[in-house]
């Protein structure tokens, strides 16, 4: 294919320049200026909605077969399990084959999934097993897309405007978490559960026609190496030596494990503590999902004026508070608040680091340190949700959501007296 124009005149013209309080609306969305971006942009933006439709739907279809909170953790476990046995491969695949390629068909092997998955339910057939059988082919497919997709996000733009990427993709995922849970609760308490996963089939449509009309410059492959092994193992070696995105890493994984986890227990949370149904499920997500959409936003316009630390630490030590006030609260208005809040806290710690991340490796290395991000995010996640199910049948999900929260702050006040004892390395 050709490769693709700078268009200098593409400055978004449909985005009046009008400033609010020194940040314009074309700052916030710089970059879509990028013609690729756009197609990407609209795209994910209609297959994540489905996405989410199928999440709140597969976790609500778990906990109504079997009422086990250890299932809903270990299906969250087994669906983020291929990520820590596949992803390092999965980025070593980004850096020596073309991006694109690689999310083209990832894309649509999880299409297929979607696709099974509504035949399944459809027919009445489901079972336990059919959800975790189908939960680890996804989640393979994720470990080649997640990595490919991060370490694209620079091609698709340029380094100038990435951190602005990675937030509009953070506003995407969250902005579809606001729409897809509530849909689903709709749908499944309306027409039923199986039009969930058809749809999520048909959404993919979009992500994939994007990819086939980008215009990018023909793929070169780099120098093939000595072994995927060796080509891995740089990837570890350049990561151990850069101490910014060490401890970034670092932290990651304990907020992988005891942060996140909350997720997982939603459905129980909203049926045994809550007493709400369906929709009222899908309004948890959509609360939560709302809040991450304005802290996207809020580092799409800010983040290059704010320090990163204050955005990471401030974002987390937020989120974790907004948890802990959870756990003790009995009212569905007040539950909706606390994940509007949480998800905003914690879409500030999560943009920023994921962007820091990026902007501190080099080209070359991309791939393979959002692989390592990506074993990261998907190795703590099966420990987490296998933690939080266990944890929730001995001591009941509030005691589980209060104890990662507080060791979540104090993993955040850990880093932050880390990083004061080297006040001339890099924030």
């Amino acid at each position: 294919m050709p490769a693709e124009p700078t268009e200098p005149s593409a400055q978004v013209a449909s985005v009046p320049p009008a400033v609010v309080g020194g940040v314009t609306w074309r700052d916030t969305f710089a970059a879509l200026k990028h013609r690729n971006f756009r197609l990407f942009f609209i795209g994910q933006l209609v297959s994540l909605t489905g996405t989410w439709m199928q999440t709140t739907a597969q976790s609500w279809l778990v906990y109504q077969l079997t009422g086990s909170k250890i299932l809903l953790g270990t299906v969250a476990a087994v669906g983020s399990l291929p990520l820590l046995v596949f992803s390092l491969w999965g980025g070593s695949v980004a850096d020596r084959h073309s991006k694109r390629t690689v999310v083209f068909y990832t894309q649509t092997g999880m299409m297929l999934t979607a696709f099974v998955f509504a035949a399944l339910v459809g027919s009445g057939r489901i079972q336990p097993w059919h959800i975790l059988v189908l939960s680890a082919v996804g989640g393979v497919a994720m470990a080649f897309d997640m990595p490919a997709r991060q370490a694209f996000m620079v091609e698709m733009t340029s380094r100038e405007d990435l951190m602005n990427a990675v937030s509009l993709n953070s506003s995407i995922v969250n902005g579809a978490r606001v729409v897809g849970p509530a849909v689903a609760g709709f749908l499944m308490a309306h027409v039923g559960i199986t039009w969930c996963f058809i749809l999520n089939g048909i959404s993919f449509i979009a992500v994939i026609a994007g990819l086939v009309m980008m215009r990018l410059p023909q793929f070169v492959p780099p120098a093939k190496p000595h072994s995927a092994g060796r080509h891995i193992l740089e990837g570890f070696h350049y990561v151990a030596g850069h101490r910014r995105v060490r401890i970034l890493l670092l932290l990651f994984s304990v907020v992988g494990v005891f942060g996140w986890s909350y997720a997982v227990l939603l459905p129980a949370y909203a049926t045994d503590v809550l007493h709400v149904g369906e929709s009222g499920y899908g309004g948890l997500l959509s609360a939560n999902g709302f809040g991450a959409l304005l802290g996207a936003l809020t580092v799409a316009a800010w983040g290059n004026r704010v320090r990163p630390r204050l955005m990471i630490l401030g974002g987390l030590w937020l989120f974790s508070a907004m948890l802990v006030l959870l756990a003790v609260v009995r009212w569905y208005p007040l539950a909706l608040l606390c994940l509007a809040v949480g998800g905003w806290g914690m879409l500030l710690y999560f943009s920023t680091t994921n962007t820091l991340i990026q902007t501190s490796v080099s080209d070359a290395m991309r791939g393979r340190v959002m692989g390592i991000w990506a074993l990261v995010f998907g190795g703590m996640m099966p420990v987490g949700g296998i933690e939080s199910g266990f944890l929730s049948h001995a001591m009941g999900v509030p005691w589980t959501i209060t104890v990662g929260a507080v060791i979540c702050a104090g993993a955040g006040l850990i880093t932050w007296r880390a990083v004061r004892r080297n006040p001339t390395a890099p924030d």
